[in-house]
C-alpha cells in the first residue's frame, strides 16, 4: 500500500453501493484519510437518487483494530483534524447529519472501538460468529468520541456499561444478546448476506424506505414530533407515482419495479 492508495474501496452494485475498509496490513486500523474516504462515500449514498443503500464491509481478517492513534492522536489534541471533507457526510452521524439512505454492515474478525460505534450508527448488522468485540477506548486513556455514550445505552444500560466501561472483549454471542448486530451467521459468509438484506431493502420503494427511517431516527430523538409528522408524510407518500403503481400491482396481483417518485 502507498500514501495514494485508497483506503476505501468503492463498488457499485446496481442501487447498493459497496464500501470497504481496504487498509489490511494495519488491520484497517481508521487514520484521517481513512475516515474520510469514507465520509466521501457517504456522501455519494446520500446524493445520488439512484442509490437505494449501501452496504460496508472490510477486506481482510478483521474489520478494523480501531483507531490508528499513532496518526489520530496528535491530531487529536491540537485540533488539528479533519473528519468530514467538503461532500462527504459523517458515517456516524455526529458532526453532519446522518446518510438518509439505509446502510448494512458487514463484520468479521476483530472490531473495535469505532467499529462497534459504526455499528450502532448503521441500520442493520451481520455478524461472522468469529467476531470478536471491544470499547476499550478506557484502557487507553480515551473515551468512545464517535457515538457509543449516545447510542450504546440505548439498547440497555447495565449492558452497555459493562463493555464500555471495562474495555474487556465480548463475542458475536454477546453482541446479538444484547442487540449490538442482528443476525450472526457462519464466518465466510457475513457480506454475502448483508448484500441479500440490502437487496431486499433497494427492492422497495425507495422514498418510503427513506422516510420510514427519518421517522425512527426522529422518534429517538423527539417522539411527539415523530408522531406529528406521521399522517403528513404518509400523505405525501400516498400522492407519489410508486404508491399509485404499488396499487395497481397489488389489485392485478404482480410486483412491479419501484422508481423512486
Amino acid at each position: 500500500m502507498t500514501e495514494t492508495t485508497p483506503r476505501v474501496a468503492i463498488e457499485r452494485r446496481g442501487p447498493i453501493l459497496h464500501m470497504a475498509l481496504d487498509r489490511v496490513d494495519k488491520r484497517n486500523a481508521a487514520d484521517e484519510r481513512m475516515l474520510q474516504e469514507l465520509a466521501l462515500a457517504y456522501g455519494q449514498l446520500d446524493r445520488d437518487p439512484s442509490l437505494r443503500a449501501g452496504v460496508v464491509s472490510a477486506r481482510g481478517e478483521h474489520f478494523t483494530a480501531g483507531l490508528d492513534l499513532a496518526d489520530i492522536a496528535p491530531k487529536l489534541a491540537t485540533g488539528r483534524i479533519r473528519l468530514v471533507p467538503d461532500g462527504g457526510l459523517d458515517p456516524w452521524g455526529l458532526q453532519t447529519v446522518p446518510v438518509r439512505k439505509p446502510v448494512v454492515l458487514a463484520v468479521q474478525g476483530t472490531c473495535l472501538t469505532l467499529g462497534i460505534e459504526l455499528a450502532l450508527a448503521s441500520d442493520i448488522v451481520v455478524a461472522a460468529d468469529s467476531t470478536v468485540f471491544a470499547q476499550l477506548e478506557v484502557a487507553r486513556g480515551i473515551m468512545p468520541f464517535g457515538g457509543a455514550t449516545v447510542r450504546f445505552p440505548r439498547l440497555g444500560w447495565g449492558d452497555a456499561m459493562r463493555w464500555v466501561l471495562t474495555g474487556d472483549r465480548f463475542d458475536a454471542a454477546e453482541a446479538h444478546r444484547i442487540g449490538l448486530v442482528q443476525e450472526v451467521v457462519p464466518a465466510g459468509t457475513e457480506l454475502e448476506r448483508a448484500f441479500e438484506l440490502a437487496e431486499r431493502i433497494a427492492a422497495q420503494a425507495p422514498l418510503a424506505v427513506q422516510a420510514t427511517l427519518a421517522a425512527a431516527r426522529e422518534a429517538l430523538v423527539d417522539t411527539a414530533d415523530a408522531v406529528g409528522s406521521l399522517l403528513p408524510t404518509v400523505q405525501r407518500l400516498g400522492m407519489t407515482n410508486d404508491a399509485r403503481r404499488a396499487a395497481e400491482g397489488y389489485l392485478a396481483g404482480r410486483p412491479i419495479a419501484f422508481e423512486g417518485n
